[in-house]
């Protein structure tokens, strides 16, 4: 698969949301109000800091805060784990969650989620050097093979029942508290493989001068949503502004600034 094609597969574009009840050129005026947005900083180009500025930039970042200009309201920044950010929304602690996070059933009954505003596809990340397997089908018969993953992640479950034998104790699959971590472990040979989104999976790639690369194909597709306390008056707006973005050509302009553009390390 050509890097192109790669792109466009595994970063595939915004979705359209359904119809929200304003129309694009109506968006509602929330006032200036303060809203409070959580991030990990471990997912670029969604979300990361620049090792240049030390500054907190990506994709979702530009997003929110088109979002937050649209909407007229002011975005605060805050940061936590991923193992923290469902259950801390969901207790009110921040008013807005945003990591590249993968709308599912089980978690919507902690939290509300945006319509999608974008579909990604998991692939496999390793070291540039590795030979030992290609694919899936290979690495899985590769008995030696570890996988680095966060626990109650999508790469986590993907990895169980998609590449191993579906046993989630499986002491093939070793757990670290954040993605960069499993990233890092990669590096240093302490696993051998790492599941990514094409999203994370292509900035670590650019980043790290043919240290690393993906392979294989795609082994599952995921719709990304924010996060919102159960009940939150703030999920219609921002599901109009998605709207909005996707309709006037804001959203394919931050694809091919972040996805295309965008050259990790550089």
């Amino acid at each position: 698969m050509t890097k192109s094609k790669l792109l466009l597969a595994a970063l595939a574009a915004c979705l359209l949301a359904p119809v929200a009840a304003w129309a694009a050129d109506a968006l509602p005026d929330l006032g200036g109000k303060k809203v409070v947005v959580v991030t990990e900083n471990a997912y670029p180009p969604l979300q990361f800091i620049d090792a240049k500025t030390g500054k907190q930039i990506g994709w979702e970042y530009d997003a929110m805060d088109e979002i937050a200009k649209r909407l007229n309201f002011k975005v605060e920044y805050q940061n936590t784990s991923w193992d923290a950010m469902i259950q801390a929304v969901s207790d009110n602690q921040y008013n807005i969650g945003m990591t590249g996070i993968t709308i599912k059933d089980d978690r919507k009954e902690k939290v509300d989620f945006s319509d999608p505003y974008m579909r990604s596809e998991q692939f496999m990340l390793v070291r540039g050097d590795e030979k030992r397997f290609t694919d899936a089908k290979t690495f899985g018969a590769f008995k030696e093979g570890l996988i680095g993953a966060q626990a109650g992640t999508t790469p986590f479950y993907t990895a169980v029942y998609s590449v191993l034998d579906g046993n989630e104790q499986n002491p093939r699959i070793k757990l670290f508290e954040t993605f960069g971590a499993t990233v890092q472990a990669l590096k240093s040979g302490d696993v051998d493989v790492v599941l990514t989104d094409g999203t994370a999976g292509k900035g670590y790639v650019d980043a790290s001068e043919g240290k690393l690369k993906l392979i294989g194909g795609p082994l599952g597709t995921e719709d990304f949503g924010f996060i919102f306390p159960k009940g939150s008056d703030l999920v219609k707006p921002v599901n109009a502004a998605i709207v909005a973005l996707k309709a006037d050509g804001t959203l394919d302009a931050l694809n091919k600034k972040w996805f295309l553009d965008y050259k990790m390390g550089q």
